[in-house]
């Protein structure tokens, strides 16, 4: 009997985020065979110059996305505890969006459907390249008891804080 996957994490350091956007062009070459950064699963903002993240799926304690799914398009990966998206289900209805603290899922340029990180099956392709590039701004961790909604805040609310760890209480005033 093959051992049980332990469910993982994406840690993030943002402060380290050089906006290189390689975790974009990774995310949609896994998913979308090509380089396409509107269709990827995590996405880099940039609201004040200088101050660039990437913004993906936190997998809240509670995952309030999944719970707004009227379709049942959304479910929870027993393997990596990620949200996966049932494309024929999925009606592009805006629920999920709605209901995320961080409005992380976005609709698929294309395709009528919404997109949201997999964690590409327990190896997010994002992490590896941030790796390679001597970044370490997204990490591969065990999931922990914590409260991951923390994490799942709006881009605005985020560079917020960046701007105030980098530029002091006077950074708050570039948002």
């Amino acid at each position: 009997m093959p051992a049980k996957k332990e469910a993982i994490w994406i840690a993030r350091e943002l402060s380290r985020c050089s906006g290189c956007r390689k975790c974009e062009i990774a995310c949609s070459l896994a998913h979308e065979n090509r380089v396409w950064p509107e269709a990827s699963r995590v996405r880099v903002f940039m609201l004040v110059p200088g101050l660039e993240f990437p913004h993906l799926c936190a997998q809240c304690e509670d995952y309030p996305c999944v719970k707004a799914c009227l379709f049942k398009a959304l479910s929870i990966s027993n393997k990596t505890g990620a949200v996966l998206v049932n494309a024929k289900a999925c009606t592009a209805c805006g629920k999920c969006i709605n209901a995320c603290p961080g409005r992380i899922p976005h609709l698929h340029p294309l395709k009528n459907k919404i997109v949201i990180c997999d964690l590409c099956k327990g190896i997010p392709q994002c992490v590896k390249v941030c790796h390679e590039g001597g970044y370490d701004v997204l990490t591969k961790v065990p999931r922990r008891d914590m409260s991951y909604k923390l994490y799942a805040r709006k881009p605005e609310e985020v560079t917020r804080d960046l701007a105030a760890k980098f530029y002091g209480e006077k950074g708050e005033e570039f948002i």
